[in-house]
């Protein structure tokens, strides 16, 4: 070797290793699955009901038949939190394998059900890339104007209290059925039958003190909070009425939620409906 041109060559290979080494305190998408893979999916094309898309900001079970995610997943702290304005940019997600239908933004226009969010915008007001990639339309589902503006709406806002009070929030949602009942009335499908409106959705909420190794930091004591709801323009604002077990979610699915967590306090957590405060 030159010894000339060692001096370069250590400080090149001390550069790159200081940029691969970078501290970013963003979650990487491994955190948004930190409690498990509830459906195994994977970014296999050629499972097209059960494709993962992983995004900065959540991750996701594309189901391509329905046009509609089978279930979403995100982590949320304070860090996700800020300033950003809502988007509002409602579009179809063109990361979506090639020749698949891409549902678009104006594909549930007319329909009397809302783009129902499933990760929130406000639970991405970090950035404005963040906000925004939650109006993609992989992230959405037909849901009833009442529940998506009152009953998830009041649920959001009380799960975003959490993070005042030093916790960490982890958040998994989706829905399952054909057939809901929105502002124009009853309905199965969107856009020609290529959107399908669920009969129910559901939401699965974590709570844990700010912390590291989150999915082993889970105890009989840790609060989760279950709900399944109708998709119905007449259900309750009351989000506290349609708290259920994570079994029972599970039993109506086919998913396998918070796997990732040791499996004796899985049991426990899994078959408790919670009776914790509303507000």
């Amino acid at each position: 070797m030159n010894r000339l041109h060692l001096p370069a060559t250590l400080a090149l290979l001390l550069l790159a290793t200081a940029c691969s080494t970078t501290h970013d305190p963003r979650p990487k998408l491994s955190e948004h699955l930190t409690l498990g893979n509830p459906s195994g999916a994977t970014t296999d094309a050629g499972q097209p009901t059960n494709y993962l898309l992983s995004k900065p900001q959540y991750a996701l079970s594309y189901h391509r038949d329905r046009g509609i995610p089978t279930w979403v997943s995100w982590h949320l702290d304070a860090t996700w939190r800020g300033s950003a304005a809502r988007q509002d940019d409602f579009r179809a997600d063109n990361t979506l394998p090639a020749g698949w239908y891409q549902v678009g933004g104006s594909s549930y226009s007319g329909s009397g059900f809302d783009r129902g969010h499933q990760c929130p915008s406000a639970d991405r007001t970090s950035t404005v890339a963040d906000n925004s990639a939650t109006f993609l339309m992989t992230n959405m589902v037909p849901q009833a104007p009442r529940n998506n503006q009152q009953t998830w709406a009041n649920f959001e806002n009380y799960t975003r209290t959490f993070l005042s009070a030093g916790n960490e929030v982890y958040l998994l949602c989706g829905s399952y059925g054909k057939g809901g009942t929105g502002s124009n009335g009853f309905a199965t499908t969107l856009d020609q039958g290529r959107v399908t409106v669920p009969a129910r959705l559901w939401k699965v909420v974590v709570v844990l003190p700010v912390g590291d190794n989150d999915a082993t930091r889970l105890s009989p004591s840790t609060r989760v909070i279950a709900i399944d709801t109708p998709n119905d323009n007449a259900l309750s604002a009351d989000w506290s009425q349609y708290r259920v077990s994570v079994d029972a979610i599970e039993a109506a699915t086919g998913l396998d939620l918070l796997s990732a967590v040791p499996t004796s306090v899985q049991q426990v957590l899994e078959a408790r409906v919670d009776n914790g405060p509303t507000e």
